[in-house]
This record gives C-alpha cells, structure tokens and sequence, in this order.
C-alpha cells in the first residue's frame, strides 16, 4: 500500500501568553491508504492539533505535510477548503450538526457544497444514512436523536461524498458505552466497506483496541507506532 498522508519534519509552534508552546515537534509519519490508524497519548501530546494539520484545518510552522500525493502545506485557503471538502471526511467529539437541519439535509450539506445536484445528494444521504442504521429516521433534527444516532449521522455526513479519508477526533467522548462500542464497530466495518482511510486521534482505550495500527504521541513526537497483524485487532 502507499502512502495516502505523508508528513515530514511536521513543528507547530504558537504563544499561549507569554509562553511559546511547541505544541508537534518533528513529526515524521505515513499512513498507509485503507488503513484504520489510532493517535493517542495524554492531553497536550499534540494528538488533536497533529489532526487538525493534516486535515488542512491549521497550518504547521515548519515541515510538509502530502495528502493524497499533494503537499497541502502551500494551498490557498480557497484550495484547502476544496480538499477539505473532496477528500476528507470530519468527525468531531461535540457531532457539529446543524440543529435546525433533518439527518438527511445534515448529510446533504457537503453534497450541496460540491455542487452535486438535488436528486443525487437525497440519494446519496439516504444511502448512508443507511449504512450506518439510521434508516426510516432521515427527517430527524439532531434534538430528537440520541447522541450515539447524532455521531452516526456525523459518520455519514463524513462519508457522503466518498472521501479518500476521514478523520475522527475523540468521536466516542460524549458517548455511553453501549454507544462508543457500536460506534467503534461501525467505523470499523465502514473502513472495509469503504476503503476509506481512518486516522481517529483517542483517550478510548475500546478505539485503540481495534485498530490495526496504533500510533502514540508525548510531548509533541511520536513515541510508539505499532502495527497489529491480522485482521479484527482487538
């Protein structure tokens, strides 16, 4: 398999007061294309904002970082929001929905931002919708679903437009257990289903324990980087 994220000698620095917090230090890593990768370590690691680097959502002060054989580091805002939008998938801990939106249009909303017509984004949402065990609840608004439906809705708004990769940062967070375990399952499925990359930044031991590759951060490097052979790591 190639490499579908490269990052090389990745630093993000920036002040919080008077101090100076270099936040990743270094970062060298690859993900391989298919892959169901895990980055965890404890608050302040550099976990969330390594994430938030490789979705084009902040910029790293030093290094280069490729998504998909393109180096994002010197994208025009405009052009990172396009990649943004083509190629990668968000899942966030607080789910993000539109309040005022069904589940559908939720799901839709990135379709819509691509340009793709009515007809097909309607399709389109209900199939995932679908696919994550939300069908016959599409009209919802966000307040009349529970909070593990609101993050599979979040999951199928991330996979509506078939990116090459979704990043998830602590998606089981504000989940019960019950919940964070079938979330788990699903993304799992979802990553063999759809070839989709996933990179989920996570506390959650349960997370880790399926992934087939196990990435750690201290203090802004990577200090372990496994591989669990087989598939279904558990």
């Amino acid at each position: 398999m190639s490499a579908i994220i490269r990052c090389r000698g990745v630093e993000m620095t920036y002040r919080q007061g008077i101090n100076l917090v270099r936040a990743v230090r270094g970062v060298d890593l690859d993900i391989e294309s298919g892959d169901f990768a895990t980055l965890s370590g404890p608050s302040g690691s550099g976990k969330t904002t390594l994430l938030s680097l490789i979705g084009g959502l902040d910029r790293p002060t030093a290094g280069e970082i490729q998504v998909d054989g393109e180096d994002i580091t010197g994208l025009s805002a405009d052009a990172l929001a396009d990649l943004r939008r083509s190629k990668i998938g968000f899942v966030f801990q607080t789910y993000s929905l539109a309040p005022v939106l069904s589940a559908e249009e939720n799901v839709e909303f990135t379709l819509r931002l691509l340009g793709r017509p009515r007809a097909e984004r309607r399709e389109r949402a209900r199939e995932v919708l679908a696919e994550v065990g939300l069908a016959g609840l599409e009209d919802r608004r966000p307040g009349q679903l529970s909070g593990g439906q609101q993050q599979r809705v979040a999951v199928a708004r991330a996979l509506a437009p078939r990116p090459a990769i979704v990043l998830a940062d602590e998606p089981t967070a504000n989940l019960d257990s019950t919940n964070a375990e079938e979330l788990i399952a699903l993304m799992a499925r979802l990553n063999q289903t759809s070839g989709a990359t996933f990179l989920i930044a996570t506390h959650d031991a349960r997370v880790i324990a399926h992934a087939r590759r196990r990435i750690e951060m201290t203090d802004g490097r990577i200090s372990a980087d496994v591989r669990v052979e087989g598939p279904g790591a558990t």
